[in-house]
């Protein structure tokens, strides 16, 4: 005789442990943020400059092909403060809105850097978090629909471990694993620093240039230590 299960007619659904993505378009601090990040990209290329010739003479000219142009902080450029007060703000904002308590902390921009991608392509970033932040984020200074752009993981170890296939990559569901966002120059995005992120690989049909920062919460306590 075959056992005869019974259903109830309505599940109740609950969704926890949501790892949120904000964004938006301020594109006031991007002419001016283009021609103070310019000179930091120059000396970055500079210092890469003998790698790269050492590259091409044992391999073929190449160019700058693959390479990633990274800065030295930013923190302490008056030129960059606008936007470091507004990312500081908006991160504290979002932490309480988020749920966490910082009555007895304080939000310090801990990192903050500008890159720009190899003119003749290949330029990339593999998937990686920052475990030493609380809210990292991007601020796009030169890109497209032609460009790399960020592609951001489910993280949650356990769920990626069972990863069953999804059934249309076209929507957005429980079963997505990866999301990536489409830029442009003055999009501003916000996410906790343990969502795996990456860039995937640039084509070099177009310049391609951000600000990266990460924002950490200090106890007070340290910062009043003696």
């Amino acid at each position: 005789m075959a056992l005869q299960m019974s259903f109830p007619k309505q599940l109740n659904l609950e969704q926890y442990f949501a790892s949120p993505i904000w964004w938006a378009d301020e594109p006031k601090f991007v002419k001016k943020l283009n021609k103070a990040s310019d000179k930091y990209i120059k000396q970055s290329q500079k210092n890469l400059k003998e790698s790269i010739d050492k590259r091409n003479k044992k391999f073929g000219d190449k160019g700058d092909m693959g390479h990633v142009f990274h800065s030295t902080s930013l923190i302490g450029d008056p030129k960059f403060k606008e936007l470091q007060d507004y990312i500081g703000a908006t991160a504290n904002n979002l932490l309480i809105e988020m749920g966490f308590d910082l009555t007895n902390y304080s939000i310090f921009i801990t990192e903050m850097w500008v890159q720009e991608f190899a003119k003749q392509g290949g330029g990339h970033h593999t998937l990686h978090t920052h475990w030493n932040g609380h809210m990292s984020g991007f601020y796009f200074l030169k890109a497209s629909e032609a460009t790399s752009l960020p592609l951001f993981e489910d993280p949650r170890p356990g769920n990626v471990m069972n990863l069953l296939p999804e059934k249309d990559k076209t929507k957005i569901t429980y079963a997505t694993s990866q999301v990536n966002y489409q830029v442009k120059p003055g999009r501003l995005m916000f996410f906790p620093s343990y969502m795996p992120h990456q860039y995937v690989v640039d084509m070099g049909y177009e310049p391609f240039r951000f600000i990266h920062w990460n924002c950490q919460a200090i106890p007070k306590s340290v910062l009043n230590a003696k």
